[in-house]
């Protein structure tokens, strides 16, 4: 059994990323792990990394705002130490993560590549691929996914709980660093 925890940041709690992040995580259960499920606008940053050093794998999920994340979950990362330069913890290296983002057309679905690129290059995270984008087409309501988004949601957890397996039992993959 795995811990994932699921980082929503958006700029008020509940929504959509939030529907998506939870969906994500219901998958992961089912696979018999113990989530948990973070608001990044209710949480102090430092609580945040705290979780990350913690779980074994990390969703991360964000409205997409002009073409990319969030500037809380950018500040949230630029905030993150990655043993690096005099850095004492190093809380994503060695973790597997999945990205979910969200917004109100499929015109912003590459923002997925620059947010799975920063975690994977910049954190030495093994980030699941190819990433999960939902518009509101996926939404029934704004705090309820259609079934197929739910089914596709709760499949991108299961095998994000598989790749958290992976990863924890690989000594390789753990000892990953970043290049820089």
């Amino acid at each position: 059994m795995s811990s994932i925890v699921g980082v929503v940041a958006g700029p008020e709690p509940g929504g959509r990323t939030a529907a998506a992040v939870a969906g994500i995580l219901a998958g992961a259960e089912k696979a018999g792990d113990s989530t948990r499920l973070i608001e990044l606008s209710q949480t102090p940053f430092d609580e945040v990394t705290a979780a990350f050093a913690e779980a074994d794998a990390v969703v991360f999920g964000s409205p997409v705002y002009r073409a990319g994340h969030t500037a809380s979950l950018k500040a949230l990362l630029e905030a993150t130490e990655r043993g690096k330069w005099g850095e004492k913890t190093a809380p994503l290296q060695g973790k597997a993560a999945a990205v979910v983002l969200t917004g109100a057309t499929g015109h912003h679905f590459l923002a997925v590549d620059g947010l799975r690129s920063v975690l994977a290059g910049f954190f030495a995270v093994q980030v699941l691929s190819p990433g999960l984008y939902l518009d509101h087409s996926g939404y029934v309501d704004r705090n309820t996914l259609t079934d197929d988004s739910a089914e596709l949601a709760a499949a991108h957890g299961r095998a994000l709980s598989d790749l958290t397996t992976a990863v924890r039992s690989s000594e390789a993959l753990r000892s990953i660093t970043p290049v820089v």
